[in-house]
């Protein structure tokens, strides 16, 4: 289930590769209302987004869960 890259898209979504070869979609939009990931929601600090340990991650140390962006992200 680890992430070998993201992209982070205009609509606040992220695209993500897999280590099993897999693309999935993520939608970021319903977390911006909430802390820590408020503090993302600028499209200057939401492009900041880095794989780091399997997951993605920004400044800050805020990160996602990979099993969270799994369960709800759509194949791509």
């Amino acid at each position: 289930m680890d992430i070998l890259a993201v992209t982070a898209l205009p609509s606040y979504e992220l695209d993500l590769r897999y280590a099993d070869g897999s693309a999935r979609r993520f939608d970021v939009k319903p977390l911006l209302d909430l802390k820590p990931w408020n503090k993302i929601a600028s499209p200057a600090l939401f492009s900041q987004v880095r794989v780091d340990y399997g997951t993605v991650v920004w400044p800050g140390e805020i990160d996602i869960a990979p099993e969270t962006l799994w369960l709800n992200s759509k194949a791509i």
